[in-house]
């Protein structure tokens, strides 16, 4: 006897994402060779474009996969850069292991705040984390040993003396600046590559379909069994960590620091929002595209003066309206292409199966 039986498979796999898969690690080959082809103007502009795209996809897996809309990351960026700035400074460790201290701290940090913000919802949950953002920078103001309001720089020998600093001048020839500025943007490149290699297998496991289940539904996911304060909470530390040694590694590139600076609402909120809203939040795709386009726009508008913000605040505004998935989001609907692909597609077809003993024997 003959059985037709649904045979079914899960994939998230396309052509496109295959494909790109050679690109990404030829184009990683090339942003790792760049410090030895390109000028240091250069290197810094690829550092910030770094930089600034950890942040946003960090923001980005807060907002757009968890629902927790925060427009206080700005805490972590300064907490975390002036705790490099004191384990350096008072303890004389190196800025290299100052950085993974500093995520270490943040997360420290993020624990006792989770628990307070994490008791406001929406609207009240961003202006809580704002709120515990300047606590923080006030108090930080007032650490007298590192400058007090008007902060202070790294000594000139922790950047020039950093591990592997050292090696690159003797073996590759350069000079302690240009070395020291290639070791923090192949810091970076790793950080970049990290981060979004969480993010993918994150949201491609067991917990990512937990974490949609949150975003789009709270009290359905509750109900088939998803523990969605544990998930908010994991999504948290996680991005409190990275973007700790996000900040630490920005201002180990800046070596000078105060509270206005690390703390800054424009430079580490709202041009991240900016980038995740043009490029598509609740993609991975998205921050990658608005960090490009931010860094040219910001290059091409700078001159305007503060007409700048405007003109980025108006752009940000049409794209919602006609866009609200973000540029990458209205391509990928267009023409179905994902380079990480995350959904998860049922396929199938009858699988016939034979039993011996029939009629037919």
């Amino acid at each position: 006897m003959t059985m037709a039986l649904p045979s079914f498979t899960v994939e998230t796999r396309t052509r496109a994402s295959t494909m790109s898969a050679a690109a990404v690690i030829a184009l990683l080959l090339l942003a790792f060779a760049a410090p030895f082809v390109v000028s240091r103007g250069v290197i810094q502009d690829l550092f910030f474009i770094l930089t600034m795209l950890v942040l946003a996809q960090n923001w980005n897996l807060l907002a757009g996969y968890a629902g927790l809309i925060s427009v206080g990351q700005q805490a972590f960026v300064g907490f975390g850069a002036y705790t490099m700035f004191g384990a350096v400074i008072l303890f004389g460790v190196d800025p290299v292991v100052a950085i993974w201290i500093a995520g270490l701290f943040s997360v420290a940090l993020a624990i006792p705040t989770a628990f307070f913000t994490f008791r406001l919802y929406g609207p009240y949950f961003a202006i809580g984390t704002w709120v515990v953002a300047e606590v923080v920078r006030l108090l930080l103001a007032q650490w007298k040993a590192l400058g007090g309001g008007t902060g202070t720089s790294l000594p000139r020998e922790a950047t020039r003396e950093m591990i592997g600093v050292e090696s690159m001048r003797d073996v590759l020839g350069m000079k302690a600046s240009q070395a020291s500025d290639a070791l923090t943007y192949w810091l970076a490149l790793i950080l970049v590559v990290a981060t979004i290699g969480f993010i993918y297998g994150l949201l491609r496991s067991k917990q990512g379909l937990g974490l949609a289940a949150v975003r789009d539904n709270e009290q359905a996911a509750r109900a088939v069994g998803v523990d969605a304060r544990w998930m908010k909470t994991l999504v948290y530390l996680a991005t409190a960590f990275i973007t700790g040694m996000c900040g630490a590694l920005i201002y180990v590139q800046k070596a000078r620091i105060s509270p206005d600076a690390a703390f800054s609402v424009t430079d580490w909120t709202a041009y991240v929002i900016f980038i995740v809203v043009i490029g598509g939040i609740g993609t991975i795709e998205g921050p990658i595209l608005g960090v490009i386009i931010f860094f040219l726009l910001q290059n091409l508008l700078a001159d305007f003066g503060s007409w700048y913000l405007l003109m980025l605040g108006l752009l940000g505004i049409a794209i919602m309206l006609l866009a609200p998935r973000g540029l990458w989001g209205l391509f990928s609907d267009r023409t179905g292409i994902q380079l990480f692909p995350v959904r998860r597609v049922l396929k199938g077809g009858p699988l016939n199966l034979t039993h011996k003993g029939g009629p037919h024997g």
